[in-house]
């Protein structure tokens, strides 16, 4: 997918309100952020606004807000956060209603380069754009405190909500600028060139739990790529569906036709797809998740005992991996090698990612676990780039439209 979208930099924002989408969906500790990632994420394209003179608002949503508007989803401690880095105070507006009478007058009393931040647009209630008309409603209110609005949220741009795609139509209806922000373009230019116009070798690595959760991703990135690599627990049904033995292994024997199906696609498009040769077995999933006494033992990937668990790709495997790695131009990599929680378990992904560091290929984390283990492990700097959405990132490589992307205005 191509950017042909208008950018912030198509715009001169100079004394307009303009509504920005971030994605402040950060992790919280007794109020505090443990990981300012996708704040930071966000500073380019709000200072851009800030130095231009526009009058910056701000929105996001923060967790699934399940029971209602609480304080443990609020978005003050972003709005804090905010405030330290980018050296200015950020107007936080608490009122749970999100666009109500607070946040018009907040709205209104604001000078040129004054930034706003809304709360967690998911206390509304109407978000997710559920009844229609609800969501429409929403929609509209957003619109009505801005001039232009920009979609700065890749990490939310694969859902149609209110505050991500349905706003647009209201900003155009009255003249406004519907544009991407420059995480959304960063995000758009390094997935869509590996996936549409990679460097060749394109490797791509696929690690997590469950095949069903990727099952669109293998179909489109056996097309594209030139070696697939898969890891993780999704690995043991396409082990049990080549007929090997996987003992007490997560499987999902309901996708064994189809990993059939795949690894009869890989061979006739003349695509390496490589298994794990070897596995770290243990007599179960470790408790509590991050246990450094647990137990394990090295055991052919086919040949998994009943009574134990593959839990981590093996020392053969990584360094199989590592070598197919090594030798790419182009690699996207989506889902860990094992357990990477916990300590025994974490060599596997580790290996990959060591693999990653060294090489000069562009390599791309597709946001979600692999990001977070990359960023965990030390490695985060020695990428191309990582992603800020898991979820998003998973449909933009099944090649999917993101309704975030498509909402913008083309050039």
């Amino acid at each position: 997918m191509a950017l042909n979208k208008k950018t912030v930099e198509d715009f001169n924002a100079a004394g307009r309100r303009v509504l920005v989408r971030c994605d402040f969906n950060v992790p919280l500790k007794e109020g505090k952020i443990t990981d300012e990632t996708r704040v930071k994420a966000a500073l380019p394209t709000i200072q851009k606004l800030i130095d231009e003179g526009a009058k910056v608002i701000l929105c996001s949503h923060l967790g699934k807000v399940k029971n209602g508007p609480n304080e443990g989803e609020s978005l003050a401690p972003v709005a804090k956060c905010l405030s330290d880095k980018l050296g200015k105070e950020v107007n936080f507006v608490s009122d749970y209603n999100v666009t109500g009478d607070a946040a018009t007058k907040a709205v209104a009393d604001m000078k040129d380069g004054d930034v706003v931040l809304l709360q967690n647009t998911r206390f509304r209630g109407k978000e997710e754009t559920k009844p229609t008309e609800a969501g429409e409603a929403f929609a509209k209110e957003l619109a009505d405190l801005c001039d232009d609005y920009v979609c700065d949220a890749f990490g939310s741009a694969h859902r149609a909500h209110a505050s991500v795609s349905v706003v647009t139509k209201f900003v155009r209806e009255k003249g406004g600028n519907c544009a991407v922000g420059y995480l959304m373009e960063k995000e758009i230019k390094f997935l869509g060139n590996a996936v549409e116009n990679p460097v060749r070798p394109f490797v791509a690595i696929l690690g997590g739990a469950k095949v069903a959760d990727k099952l669109a991703v293998i179909d489109n990135l056996l097309t594209k790529c030139d070696t697939l690599i898969i890891g993780g627990g999704m690995a043991y049904t396409f082990i049990k569906a080549q007929g090997g033995s996987v003992g007490n292994s997560l499987v999902d024997d309901s996708k064994l036709d189809y990993c059939k199906e795949m690894m009869a696609k890989a061979e006739k498009l003349g695509k390496k797809l490589l298994l794990p040769v070897d596995t770290v077995a243990a007599d179960g999933f470790p408790n509590p998740i991050d246990d450094p006494n647990l137990q394990t033992t090295i055991v052919k990937t086919a040949e998994i005992p009943a009574d134990k668990e593959g839990l981590d790709i093996g020392p053969e495997t990584r360094a199989i991996y590592a070598e197919a790695a090594k030798t790419a131009k182009t690699v996207v990599w989506n889902g860990p090698m094992g357990v990477s929680e916990n300590p025994v378990l974490a060599a596997g992904t580790v290996a990959v990612a060591e693999a990653l560091a060294a090489t000069d290929a562009t390599t791309i984390i597709g946001g979600g676990d692999s990001a977070a283990a990359v960023n965990n492990l030390g490695f985060g700097d020695k990428m191309s780039h990582i992603s800020t959405g898991g979820g998003a990132s998973l449909e933009f490589l099944e090649g999917k439209e993101l309704p975030g992307v498509v909402a913008a205005d083309d050039k």
